[in-house]
Formats: C-alpha cells, structure tokens, sequence
C-alpha cells in the first residue's frame, strides 16, 4: 500500500506534473509566485484539498464507474466535492482558528477553484479506472499539490531574473515567465520520453 502511494505521489510530481506536463492551473501558479509565503499558502491549500477529494473520488469511481453517464457527471460530481470540503473546512478554520482565517482568505478562494485541484481528480480517475486502489488515488491527489510546490519554487526562484533588466522590455514578465515554464515542461517531457501508440 504504501509502495503505490509513493509510486503515484511521484507520477503526479514529476512525471505527470499538472502545471507543466499539462498546463492546468499554470495562471493560478504565475500569479502565486511572486511570493514565497503565497506559494506555499497555495501549495498546501491544493495538497490538502486534492488529497481529500482524492479520496471521495474513490468512492465515486468505485461505485458509480460502470453508471452509463458517469463520464457526462463526473465534472459536476468533482465541483460538488471540492465545494463541499471548501465550505466545510473553512467553516472550521473559521470558528476554530479565526487568526489563521484572516490570513488564509487572500488566497485559499483561487487556491481551492483552480484547475489544478480539478486537473488532479481527472487525471486519477483517467489513469485508475474502475476504482483501482484507495492508495494510488491518495497518492496522486497528495502529489499533485507537491507537483504545484515543486513548479511554484521553480517559478519563484526564477522570479527576479524573469523580470530583471537583463530581459529586453517587450518579453518582461508574462511573456518570458510563459517561455520559462515551456522550456522546464519540454525538459520534463524530454524526461518522460515519447512513445508512439
């Protein structure tokens, strides 16, 4: 159990990294990369709900994968899931922990409604089919939100010299930040390795 929880939390950190293998919640990540506290605000925020939803979804593809319009629900099932653990947990944070409610609150709405968190369920529930193990859907959910820490700090250390002098002024920011992120995703994908089907 534990060998393919590690085996799917590092498919989704490194090889199937949802920012850079498929450039879900790359917007959510440029952005939350100016600052080191945001990114990993973000980062824990997509771990923990990933993680959770990871698990519903189990259950989901378990009992409803042989349903003949799961594929068509599936996207509304997955929304009402992450918004489900959204309210709930920041209702607790909110009566339990009012000083960290104030400070989660300038980032945990995009964190949470993203298409990474969403990305991740998918890309589980693709790759695992019929249930599969509670383990692999925990491990992928887990890793995705490592994979987002992991392209965050990339993005982060980058930051400064993305947008140095140096960088002639018509690719400054968004623009050479975009040819960054493709130049680690081809570096990856070369990585991976391509196969023909």
């Amino acid at each position: 159990m534990l060998s393919s929880f590690l085996t799917a939390a590092l498919l989704a950190i490194l090889l199937q990294n949802a920012i850079f293998e498929r450039a879900i919640g790359a917007n959510i990540l440029i952005y939350a990369s100016r600052r080191k506290e945001q990114v990993i605000g973000f980062a824990v925020v997509i771990t923990y709900v990933t993680t959770l939803a990871s698990v519903v979804a189990w259950v989901l593809s378990l009992y409803l994968s042989e349903w003949a319009y799961f594929g068509i629900l599936m996207p509304l099932l997955y929304i009402l899931v992450i918004s489900v653990i959204y309210i709930l947990s920041l209702v607790l944070v909110w009566r339990f922990f009012p000083n960290l409610f104030r400070k989660i609150t300038t980032y945990v709405h995009l964190s949470v409604f993203n298409c990474s968190v969403l990305g991740g369920l998918f890309l589980i529930s693709f790759y695992e089919q019929h249930g599969g193990e509670l383990s692999r859907f925990i491990g992928f959910g887990f890793g995705t939100g490592i994979g987002f820490l992991a392209a965050g700090y990339l993005l982060y250390i980058a930051y400064p010299r993305l947008n140095s002098k140096l960088v002639p002024a018509a690719f400054r920011g968004l623009p050479i930040t975009l040819v960054y992120v493709g130049i680690i995703s081809l570096a990856l994908y070369a990585f991976v390795g391509y196969a023909t089907r």
